[in-house]
């Protein structure tokens, strides 16, 4: 190999200075050496042979892996204006922990390859001390055999969780594939997305799948595995829900064998260039809790927003409400815990803190900038899982033997540009406003609030970290986290030690702000149970609204409350109309009770971002004698009658108008149902000059008509005051239920 190949630049922009690969660290000013290898999407493509270079900074590793040479730069983007295929990835960056994120393209001057090839950043590999051999994750159906049962089931329920979102995106088709299904350890990893034919994989095609995998399970689940194979095969588990509690019941039954122990250090510190410390943590900063003897372990961070104003009395009082509220939450015996109500024990823990915040400012009178607020993340192991809640920018990271990997999606615009699928991450956050949050507590009313609660399954040891954007900034934990934490997972390093490097890193590294930071050491013990699991399918009419699985792997959701501490996102930013199915609409309201179905919650919370232009309403043809959502054309206008807390209808109250812009058959599969494009009609109510704003005037995406007749919603009759301005015919309301 040249020597030229083997070097890699430093991303410090007044260095730029040339290391060897082998270096973690740049050998002129020490900054930290990103190693970003890349897979190449693409059948039989072959880019290069290893140790040569591409577009002058991509060195290949081998036929499908490239390693940039210049992680500083900006890598060439996508055109996504007509690229489902890449925007399937961009909406799926929710499920990041699973799912491959686009880093960019590859320029080829080869007339007889395409002229640009995708590049996915993070893909499940491995590279040796030189840094210039990778090997692949095993495959699943490789891994299988060596894996202990409790392992085997929560491959099963991660892919799961990702079969309805990877489902309606056209690349559920993944999750059956053996080549594209690997695992890092206890988690799945696609190596890339594999998007479906004319006839999408269902269920039992799934089940079909799994029943091959039975032959080399572990004694304890192989007739678990093996009735739920012939359940979904048979039909008898016919939604993903249902499959996800039937696999809740099998790892709760696991998880008896399964030893946990707990342990949890947290720092807050004023930091080099701050007055005074906004953020706060609990436990008290300083204070070791270990569980056992402890009954609860219970983390939290919050980063305050109002400087002198009051962001310290926002966040300590979201602690202490939280944390009352927590205790309600775990004196119930885990045996009696259903996991869809612990998440929303949790999302309503949160609800109760934000009112309090924003009450507080109502009470004080403060408006606008002059309002306190706080992000916040909190982790709550619970046996062999552990539930993860965020509100804003605060991060939660999850680091394993196998890697660091980040669990949570900022509140902020720019990830929510790339959910939307108008721009790949890394050229998203460029952009002006790019860090601006879209909701914290205490800005409005929980209403408007929308915090993503996760759970996980833990099977292995492993750290969890909480932090805010004090330590996160700039990277710092990608930096850091195999010479600083990975040391406690191998016995090198002490808990409290490694708090204690992390806030010096903080500091010196970034010392622009306050850092707060949580440790959790996770450690597992199991031992192989004797008895057998067996499959049981609930009885779904007794089933909660949303199953206790389907936040189990939920997004980071981009929501609706306006917050930033940054730039504020200017009014006459450049407008999108984008499309949202109407059937995604139904089982939001189904899901209020226990907040549930996770993709669904993805694709629609989000009232603050989207920019659609502002079109004149069409004209009505051919009126129909009876108005209802049976017959729903262009131009009629519907009206909600509850308050709904989630999705794009989350922000506004009930009483809101929606006019429909266009209606247009689902083909497949043929079942009769229409896509609906809808607008909101009805102005945003007041909101913060601070923080980014929502237009004043929205859409949804593609939403199902089949979806949206589950909603308490009336089709308005023609005397009805809105805002819409359409042209009615002379009906009475009817109530689409």
């Amino acid at each position: 190999m040249e020597n030229d190949a083997a070097t890699l630049y430093c991303p410090n922009e007044a260095c730029l200075a040339a290391n060897p690969l082998t270096h973690k660290f740049c050998q002129r000013c020490s900054a930290p050496l990103p190693k970003r290898y890349l897979w190449v999407v693409g059948e039989n493509l072959t880019v290069g042979s290893p140790g040569d270079i591409l577009a002058d900074r991509y060195l290949v590793i081998s036929k499908s892996v490239v390693l940039d040479r210049k992680p500083g730069l900006l890598p060439q983007v996508p055109e996504l204006e007509n690229s489902q295929g890449i925007k399937a990835y961009l909406r799926l960056i929710p499920y990041s922990l699973n799912v491959p994120q686009v880093y960019g393209v590859l320029p080829l001057a080869d007339g007889n390859s395409p002229k640009e090839i995708l590049l996915l950043e993070k893909p499940p590999l491995c590279a040796d001390a030189s840094a210039t051999q990778v090997q692949l994750c095993s495959q699943l159906t490789t891994a299988w055999r060596q894996a202990t049962s409790m392992r085997q089931l929560n491959w099963l329920w991660q892919i799961a969780n990702l079969w309805q979102p990877l489902k309606s995106e056209g690349v559920a088709t993944s999750l059956i594939d053996p080549h594209v299904l690997r695992v890092e350890g206890s988690l799945v990893r696609l190596l890339e997305l594999r998007f479906d034919a004319a006839t999408a994989p269902g269920l039992p095609q799934l089940g079909t799948f799994w029943q091959k995998l039975q032959a080399e399970s572990r004694p304890a689940i192989a007739e678990f595995l093996q009735q739920l194979s012939n359940f979904l095969i048979q039909g008898e588990i016919n939604s993903s829900e249902v499959l996800i509690t039937v696999l809740d019941q099998g790892l709760a039954d696991l998880g008896r064998s399964q030893t946990p122990k707990i342990k949890i250090v947290t720092k807050t510190d004023t930091g080099p260039s701050r007055q005074r410390n906004e953020d706060a943590c609990y436990p008290a900063s300083g204070t070791v809790v270990s569980k056992p003897p402890q009954a609860t372990a219970l983390a939290i961070v919050c980063d305050g927003i109002g400087g002198h104003e009051g962001g310290n009395v926002a966040s300590n009082l979201a602690i202490e409400t939280i944390q009352q509220q927590v205790q309600q939450i775990t004196s119930v015996p885990y045996d009696h815990l259903e996991p869809s109500l612990v998440l929303a024990d949790l999302d309503q823990a949160v609800a109760i803190a934000n009112d309090k915040i924003s009450q507080r400012n109502d009470s004080e009178n403060r408006h606008a900038r002059q309002r306190m607020g706080t992000t916040l993340v909190m982790a709550l192991p619970i046996a062999h899982e552990i539930y993860i809640t965020h509100v804003g920018d605060s991060r939660a990271y999850w680091i394993t033997r196998h890697g660091c990997y980040q669990v949570t999606l900022d509140d902020d615009v720019a990830a929510r540009e790339v959910r939307l699928g108008y721009a790949i991450y890394r050229e998203a956050v460029q952009q002006g406003g790019a860090g601006s949050l879209v909701q914290a507590l205490g800005m409005s009313s929980s209403a408007s609030l929308h915090p993503t609660s996760q759970r996980f399954i833990v099977d292995e040891d492993a750290i969890f970290l909480l932090t805010s954007d004090g330590l996160s900034d700039f990277d710092r934990i990608e930096d850091y986290w195999e010479t600083e934490i990975l040391p406690i997972l191998t016995g090198e390093n002490d808990l409290v030690k490694v708090a204690d490097r992390l806030v010096e890193i903080a500091n010196t590294k970034n010392g622009h702000d306050n850092v707060t930071l949580a440790l959790i050491h996770y450690r597992v013990k199991y031992a192989e149970p004797e008895l057998t699991v067996k499959a049981v399918i609930p009885d779904v009419s007794a089933m909660p609204a949303a199953s206790s699985g389907t936040k189990g792997l939920q997004p980071t959701l981009l929501e609706g409350s306006p917050n930033q501490k940054t730039k504020v996102l200017p009014e006459n930013q450049p407008t999108k109309i984008t499309r949202l199915p109407l059937s995604l609409i139904v089982p939001l309201i189904l899901a209020i009770a226990s907040g549930g179905l996770g993709y669904l919650i993805m694709l629609l919370r989000s009232p603050t971002n989207i920019f659609p232009v502002r079109t004149p309403p069409p004209t009505v043809s051919n009126p129909v004698s009876e108005r209802s959502l049976n017959n729903l054309e262009p131009g009629w206008v519907i009206q909600t009658n509850s308050d709904i807390p989630l999705g794009n209808l989350a922000a506004f109250p009930p009483g809101s108008f929606w006019q429909v812009i266009e209606t247009e058959p689902i083909p497949q599969p043929a079942t009769g149902d229409l896509w609906v494009e809808m607008r909101l009609c009805s102005p945003p109510g007041e909101v913060n000059s601070d923080v980014a704003q929502p237009p004043q005037a929205q859409t949804i995406e593609r939403i199902e008509l089949s979806q949206l007749k589950r909603f308490d919603i009336s089709v308005l009759q023609p005397d009805h005051d809105n805002p819409c301005d359409a042209d009615f015919s002379q009906t009475p309301a009817l109530n689409a239920q």
